[in-house]
């Protein structure tokens, strides 16, 4: 995970995740930016599910202290 990815938040993410999955549909687009692609879009959903990790302990801590 590189730096750039770390400073975006959940909402980023997934937009950029969105915008990737259009590109990769599009049949014109060359096998070597697919795979370019693919490689980045792993990474969006690792740090989504970083982050929806990270809100769901938040959220738990929270509720079990009341």
């Amino acid at each position: 995970m590189n730096m750039k990815e770390k400073g975006k938040s959940y909402e980023q993410c997934l937009a950029e995740l969105e915008c990737i999955v259009a590109e990769i549909e599009n049949p014109e687009k060359p096998l070597n930016q697919v795979s370019d692609d693919v490689k980045k879009a792993l990474l969006l959903i690792q740090e989504c599910r970083n982050r929806l990790r990270e809100s769901k302990e938040d959220i738990d801590k929270i509720i079990n202290e009341n």
